[in-house]
C-alpha cells in the first residue's frame, strides 16, 4: 500500500459514499485510478466493506473504561456471550498475556459505570478484573459525526 492509498483511505474513512469523480479531484488523479485503487485494496483485504454509521454509534458515553477480564478454565465463551448482553459494553476482544478479555465500556455517568462494573463481576466463570478509565481520545479511526 502506498501513500495515495493510504490518502483514499483516509477519504473513504471519512465519508464512504463520496463518488469516484470527488475522490479523485481530492487525490489529484483520475477516476479510473480511483476505481482500480479501491477494486485493487478490497481484492487485497485491505478494505472489507462499506458501512451506515448511526447517529446511536457517534454519540459516545460521557465515561468510558477499559476492563480487563480474567476468565477460570474453560469459561471463555460463557463469558464472552454475557457480556455481549451488556448494553454498556461496545466491545469484546480476546486476548493474550495475563488477561484472557479485554471490554471497552460506556455509561452516563461513574455510578453507571461501577454498578455495570459490579454486575460484570458476578459473572460466572470471572476471576479477576481490572479496569482503567478512558480520559481522553485524542485521536482514532472510528467515524464521528
Amino acid at each position: 500500500m502506498d501513500e495515495l492509498d493510504e490518502r483514499l483511505i483516509t477519504l473513504l474513512r471519512h465519508d464512504a459514499r463520496r463518488s469516484i469523480s470527488d475522490l479523485a479531484m481530492d487525490l489529484g488523479v483520475s477516476r479510473a485510478t480511483v476505481r482500480a485503487r479501491m477494486e485493487r485494496l478490497e481484492k487485497a483485504g485491505h478494505i472489507v466493506g462499506y458501512t451506515v454509521i448511526l447517529r446511536a454509534d457517534t454519540v459516545e458515553a460521557p465515561v468510558r473504561g477499559i476492563t480487563m477480564v480474567e476468565i477460570e478454565g474453560r469459561s471463555a465463551d460463557r463469558v464472552i456471550h454475557a457480556l455481549e448482553g451488556f448494553p454498556e459494553v461496545s466491545a469484546v476482544h480476546t486476548t493474550n498475556g495475563r488477561w484472557d478479555v479485554v471490554v471497552e465500556l460506556g455509561a452516563s455517568t461513574l455510578t453507571d459505570l461501577d454498578a455495570v462494573l459490579r454486575r460484570i463481576r458476578l459473572i460466572p466463570g470471572i476471576m479477576n478484573s481490572e479496569t482503567s478509565l478512558l480520559l481522553a481520545t485524542p485521536h482514532s479511526t472510528r467515524a464521528r459525526l
